[in-house]
């Protein structure tokens, strides 16, 4: 199983996940990010990501303001976008960026990043994708580029009454 903790992975993959790699060390993205524990979730490391998928790196944090000073200091060069959402009754920061021809969104969450529900969504659905193949994973993507969103799509293509809370069930 690849661990996705590190970035490794990405330097042998496919031309745009080379490319997220060759992003993400140039501008010293996880570096700057290093004591928030990043990681890279979403499409892009399990290969189901479409023209616009952005990168979504989350994070680990204590403080929502602190974070939010934090990137407003360290990605001032780029038009940032931070919001302090709820999201399923935890505060999360949430910024969105853009590196050259990447959308980049940060998030982070006072919860270690494995536990988050980026990190086991996609840890879920690369498990299906590993068990289903090639033609699931085709299926995923396009739906995907019908509008439809991760989660949805493969809870459309596995009958899953809330997809979003089904596919932690495939982490058992």
């Amino acid at each position: 199983m690849i661990d996705f903790t590190k970035l490794d992975y990405l330097k042998v993959g496919n031309e745009k996940q080379k490319r997220a790699f060759q992003i993400l060390y140039q501008y010293k993205i996880f570096e700057k990010l290093q004591k928030y524990s990043p990681v890279l979730a979403g499409t892009i490391p399990i290969e189901i990501d479409i023209e616009e998928s952005d990168l979504d790196i989350i994070c680990e944090i204590k403080d929502q303001l602190e974070f939010k000073n934090f990137l407003i200091q360290t990605f001032s060069e780029f038009d940032l976008n931070i919001e302090i959402l709820v999201i399923n009754g935890t505060e999360s920061v949430v910024c969105n960026f853009i590196i050259e021809e990447f959308p980049i969104e940060i998030f982070g969450q006072n919860r270690p990043v494995t536990q988050q529900n980026a990190y086991l969504h996609m840890i879920a659905e690369h498990k299906i994708l590993t068990e289903k193949g090639e033609e699931f994973k085709q299926k995923i993507i396009d739906l995907k580029k019908k509008g439809i969103k991760t989660e949805p799509a493969f809870g459309l293509l596995l009958n899953l009454k809330n997809p979003y809370e089904d596919l932690l069930n495939f982490l058992k």
